[in-house]
């Protein structure tokens, strides 16, 4: 006799995620402010023999600041990334040091107290961003208004009245105090370009020609990349900023590659800028002088006008660090010009030597490689491309810095994320980590509500009602949320008699296969 099948009874599939205690975020966040305090004291000690008076006002708001980013990330995005946020305490804890080894010794305009006032201003910003802004995909309404503030931000310091020009970079604004604008206008150009390429990547990469293996775009598609360049040589030209042009269309170009998977976009961009680069220097004097003084920075005539003698004692400042340093405050980096901001790199290459330079740099590759995770792991179109694009103008940003300094390409105006004192800069790229954190939370964090289903009798499975998976209706693309249930084909559907698990493939590529949490 079979057994009697209770039809009121049901089964319920339901979630078995638990909230993240973030607790390696916590240890490493310990390391990362251990790192940043001791060496405000080593600097102090080597300095003045003492510590410094700004020792305990500073440790005391840099712990609290980023404690409570560690709370609020634990409360409001408990899926997020827990690297990214230790990884840039670190290097805005070395980089408050320098600055307060250069002002220690006397070097005018490095102020470490300040610097750390816009460090708790874009830290603040970056906690809000985290606790209003719950999905990341509300910022694909703001594509074209974040276009036009872009290319407003990026006209403003040609405004008379109000842009001032600086080492003769054209790229300041003064409204009571300086700000660069094109700091900002990269977030909103990354915002506005992940918008329109996922309206429109099937087209840029599916239509056009092919030569010679390379799918060329049509004329008409090349509408965007035109514009774009024209408006980075604008930068170049008449705010005389090699790196901030660079930065807008490498950001471009980068991002059509992410969303068309097309090296012919690449190949295009690169001789688009190359082109454009060549025809600069030949035609406006200034852009040529920039190249003079990379060409040939120990030309006696470059060096004794001045041209090259930042880049110069740069370079003499790293060669003196060797490969572990002098130690903090023991080397002479306030001999270098705005060794508190443009050359912080050659500040802490020589008190720290290769060694120390690889450490700060690996810190910086977290943040990109954590970033770029971040782009393919999230669910839907606008997430991917926005995630991988700030991720990429971090790393660009960092090569067009130390790649200046370095001499393998022309020196330009940009400063280190985090590191170099400016408020400007710390203030955008707190919101570039702001955005990461919230995308990495909704690429990790499990379904909205948990998948549900009853079984009636013999088994049959009614269908499930499913929550928090996304798929992008303007492009017709997007990839199943994590726990969402997935029919196979039509002949593997199930019989009588067949259980839930029969019935549906549950997809979850965000958990590993030991069913422990991914890190």
């Amino acid at each position: 006799m079979s057994a009697a099948v209770d039809t009121s009874s049901a089964r319920t599939v339901e979630s078995t995620e638990r909230r993240p205690a973030r607790l390696a975020e916590l240890f490493l966040l310990i390391l990362a402010l251990t790192a940043g305090i001791a060496a405000f004291a080593m600097v102090g000690r080597s300095v003045t023999g003492s510590l410094p008076t700004e020792f305990w006002p500073v440790s005391i708001l840099f712990v609290a600041v980023a404690l409570a980013a560690h709370v609020v990330l634990r409360v409001r995005a408990p899926w997020a990334d827990q690297v990214i946020l230790p990884a840039v305490v670190l290097l805005n804890g070395l980089g408050l040091a320098m600055i307060l080894r250069l002002e220690l010794a006397g070097m005018k305009g490095a102020n470490a107290w300040a610097q750390m006032m816009y460090t708790a201003l874009g830290a603040v910003i970056a906690i809000l961003i985290v606790w209003f802004l719950r999905d990341h995909r509300w910022m694909r309404r703001l594509t074209y208004t974040a276009m036009l503030v872009g290319l407003v931000l990026v006209v403003l310091p040609l405004v008379p009245g109000i842009g001032r020009e600086i080492n003769g970079a054209r790229i300041w604004i003064n409204i009571g105090f300086s700000v660069q604008p094109a700091e900002f206008a990269k977030i909103a150009f990354a915002i506005f370009f992940a918008g329109y390429l996922v309206a429109n990547r099937d087209t840029l990469a599916l239509a056009g020609k092919k030569v010679l293996g390379l799918q060329l775009p049509r004329i008409r598609d090349l509408g965007p990349i035109i514009i774009v360049w024209a408006a980075s040589l604008g930068v170049l030209v008449f705010e005389r900023d090699l790196g901030t042009s660079l930065l807008f269309f490498g950001l471009f170009v980068a991002m059509l590659y992410l969303a068309t998977e097309r090296f012919s976009w690449v190949l295009i961009g690169l001789v688009l800028f190359a082109a454009g680069a060549v025809l600069a220097t030949s035609m406006f004097s200034h852009v040529a002088a920039r190249m003079d003084v990379w060409l040939h920075p120990f030309d006696a005539d470059l060096y004794a006008s001045g041209s090259s003698y930042q880049i110069v004692q740069g370079t003499f400042a790293m060669a003196a660090g060797g490969l572990f340093g002098t130690g903090w405050g023991e080397g002479y980096p306030y001999k270098v010009p705005y060794a508190f901001s443009d050359f912080i790199y050659s500040s802490l290459g020589e008190e720290l030597g290769l060694t120390g330079l690889l450490a700060i740099l690996m810190a910086y590759l977290l943040i990109v490689q954590r970033g770029l995770r971040t782009a393919v792991a999230v669910r839907d179109g606008f997430g991917k491309l926005l995630a991988g694009g700030l991720a990429f103008v971090m790393a660009l940003q960092l090569f067009v810095v130390v790649g200046g300094i370095t001499r393998i390409i022309p020196l330009t105006g940009l400063t280190l994320p985090f590191m170099a004192q400016g408020g400007s800069s710390l203030l955008a790229n707190w919101i570039v980590i702001a955005l990461l954190l919230r995308i990495s939370d909704n690429a990790r964090r499990p379904s909205a509500l948990p998948m549900r289903g009853t079984v009636s009798q013999g088994g049959a499975m009614h269908d499930p009602i499913v929550v928090g998976a996304f798929d992008d209706a303007r492009s017709g693309t997007g990839t199943p949320a994590a726990g969402t249930p997935v029919r196979r084909s039509a002949s593997d559907a199930p019989s009588r008699g067949s259980t839930p698990a029969d019935a549906t493939q549950t997809i979850d590529p965000y958990r590993d296969t030991r069913g422990g949490e991914q890190q």
